[in-house]
């Protein structure tokens, strides 16, 4: 008969790495998520480069709000040229997407210096937009709009 090894929970629970401050290679993860887009952001110390999704930065974004929105936490905390940053982002559209960039940059900041969480609130860049397209009813044309009613 064989016997089954006793394993205890200590000897299988994850360990917590400390954050590393990033030198060459070493990067800081972010998360955003705005409506149905979600955005994975790494950054590392370098020259102000963006790029998205492989591409550069002003070709995936072209409209300017969008560009403005996503450069927001690095402007309000003036650490733009310091960093290099590379995303991913899947779903929704480019307004969703830019709002989860802009919320994944912000997340990176803290975690790298947990001091410039206070000008990231102030600039309400660290508030995840809860808002999402509300779910269409049954009987209805969509969630609120109802089919037309005839009288006569």
């Amino acid at each position: 008969m064989t016997e089954i090894p006793i394993v205890t929970a200590a000897e299988t629970a994850p360990v917590a790495t400390p954050v590393a401050t990033p030198s060459t290679g070493d990067f800081i993860w972010g998360t955003g998520r705005r409506k149905t887009s979600v955005a994975r952001v790494r950054m590392r110390s370098g020259t102000g480069q963006i790029v998205v999704n492989g591409k550069p930065f002003e070709n995936y974004f072209p409209c300017e709000q969008h560009r403005v929105e996503i450069r927001g936490p690095l402007e309000d905390t003036n650490v733009g040229p310091k960093f290099d940053v590379f995303a991913n982002i899947v779903g929704g559209g480019p307004t969703g997407q830019a709002g989860a960039m802009r919320l994944g940059i912000a997340r990176a900041l803290r975690r790298l210096e947990p001091e410039l969480e206070e000008a990231l609130r102030e600039g309400n860049h660290l508030t995840r937009d809860s808002r999402m397209v509300e779910r269409k009813k049954y009987g209805q044309r969509k969630a609120r709009r109802r089919f037309q009613f005839s009288k006569r």
